[in-house]
């Protein structure tokens, strides 16, 4: 089974990256593909070119197995549509290996805004983090496509995930870290250290390259 975690990575950070480690462990995937946006659909550029982008990724989970930094999206050109990389990736795996979207909560309730948004639950499970405590029966509250999404295709098994390719939507608390690369980027313009927040790694590379400043 392959877990898909897309992202701006800019750069990567703990909170994206323990989440990521969390999901990876409990749905038991095979690979986890994590793949740095090249041009963003829904928000602005990122600061630091896809190239610095994907090394920093690179680095950050070099020492994981399992964990996958993959530049397709990077590589095409125009906008980043998730549809468009799920359908590519649908074709290179076949149409019965199961593949798994990672996103959180947030996400999730802005799905009905990304690009052919129904077309993504047939081409993956969608797995969705949320902090601890929360319940799907919030989803309730917001009504519409995404709450008969989950309550129709929701299972609480991840060993369901793997009896199909794709459809099942699958919600499970992570450890949230109030970290942002927002403020990663405000505190090394302000030449402040952002050390403990992103892997040592990380932090080196952007302090060689002398990024965000």
């Amino acid at each position: 089974m392959i877990g898909v975690f897309g992202g701006t990575f800019d750069p990567v950070h703990f909170g994206h990256l323990r989440p990521a480690l969390e999901l990876f462990e409990v749905l038991r995937l095979d690979e986890l593909r994590l793949i740095p946006a090249g041009v963003p659909p829904h928000r602005r550029a990122p600061y630091a070119d896809p190239a610095h982008r994907l090394e920093m990724l690179r680095r950050a989970v070099a020492a994981q197995p399992g964990f996958i930094p993959d530049e397709r999206e990077i590589r095409r050109s125009g906008p980043s549509y998730m549809v468009d990389t799920l359908t590519e990736l649908r074709a290179e795996l076949g149409e019965g290996r199961p593949l798994c979207l990672l996103m959180g909560m947030d996400a999730f309730l802005g799905l009905n805004g990304w690009h052919r948004w129904q077309e993504i639950p047939r081409l993956a499970h969608l797995v969705v983090s949320h902090r601890p405590g929360w319940s799907p029966e919030h989803l309730d509250d917001h009504g519409g496509p995404l709450a008969e999404l989950a309550g129709g295709s929701l299972v609480s098994d991840p060993g369901a995930l793997r009896d199909s390719p794709a459809g099942c939507v699958f919600m499970h608390p992570v450890t949230q870290l109030d970290i942002s690369s927002t403020r990663i980027r405000s505190l090394i313009r302000q030449r402040r250290n952002p050390r403990y927040l992103l892997p040592e790694e990380v932090r080196v590379y952007i302090q060689e390259q002398r990024l965000y400043r």
